[in-house]
């Protein structure tokens, strides 16, 4: 994986908050935006769950009833779905940004780029999850049930009486798995000591666990949220160098011109007596240099 930023300087906060900000507040517009039809969204979500069952690894099935009938499992999982997902990936990486300021950019890059292409994926596959199905096909809404011990309601993970605010079709891909892989690999290749890596493998195994506990996910959506972080590792270093390249022309096109020195003296003045060498420095004519011998010196 590569390693240094594209151009080679320590990231400022006062510049990359606002960036972030906007990224996700247009990863936030766009994923509500990206409604779909309904029925078109049940289709889709119906479709991917006769595949897991064709294949049979439709996962989701003894998670959701072990979650269900669980309290002691399904709660925690449930505060897990709601809350991780926006606290454990800032806190990473800001802590990417104050101790390895080096992979900073390109870490940054990887995150936005699947982010936006996973909001590619709400727009063109708007997707049931399986706790919006019909309850013939066996799911249990657990953040419904659990609803009066967090802040949520019926409406996934967003607080009660915001459910307008949220995109209840958004399930393909998921951006939880795939923001908890990217978690996963940050701590593992960058974490220090053994609990690092530990957390790096048990946290996107987790997450994965918890969306198809919830029935916020199909296996698949799991699948797709860690294939569009692969893409989005492939593309991080092409992007990175394409706006160097843009930076520095807007640099070139920006940068005022310094006037260059001239020896041409112009017509009515005389040129200085004192002789010009490098730097711009002048000797007068009986000046020497230290160490210079004149004649009679001996």
């Amino acid at each position: 994986m590569s390693h240094t930023p594209a151009l080679g300087k320590r990231p400022r906060w006062w510049t990359e908050l606002p960036l972030i900000a906007v990224v996700y507040v247009l990863y936030s517009a766009g994923r509500l935006l990206a409604r779909g039809e309904v029925s078109d969204a049940v289709d889709h979500g119906l479709s991917i769950l006769h595949i897991e069952k064709v294949l049979r690894i439709n996962l989701e099935h003894p998670l959701n009833r072990f979650f269900t009938h669980h309290a002691l499992f399904g709660i925690p999982a449930d505060f897990a779905y709601a809350s991780l997902h926006y606290l454990v990936t800032p806190a990473i990486l800001i802590w990417v940004f104050k101790c390895r300021p080096a992979n900073y950019s390109f870490l940054r890059a990887w995150l936005m780029i699947a982010t936006l292409i996973g909001l590619v994926g709400f727009t063109l596959l708007p997707t049931s999850p399986p706790r919006l199905l019909e309850a013939s096909q066996g799911f249990i809404d657990t953040m419904a049930q659990y609803g009066s011990y967090g802040w949520w309601g019926a409406d996934a993970s967003a607080p009660r009486g915001l459910g307008g605010l949220t995109n209840q079709y958004a399930a393909m891909p998921s951006l939880h798995v795939g923001w908890a892989l990217w978690c996963g690999v940050v701590l593992w290749r960058y974490g220090r000591g053994r609990w690092a890596r530990i957390a790096g493998v048990a946290y996107p195994l987790g997450i994965a666990i918890v969306v198809m506990g919830t029935a916020n996910h199909y296996l698949l959506d799991a699948v797709a949220g860690a294939a569009v972080m692969g893409v989005g590792l492939l593309l991080a270093r092409p992007a990175l160098r394409l706006t160097e390249r843009i930076r520095s022309r807007f640099a070139r096109t920006a940068r005022p011109v310094a006037p260059t020195a001239s020896h041409t003296v112009p017509p009515g003045e005389t040129r200085p007596a004192g002789a010009v060498v490098s730097g711009g420095c002048e000797t007068s004519a009986g000046e020497r240099f230290p160490r210079q011998a004149t004649r009679g010196d001996v």
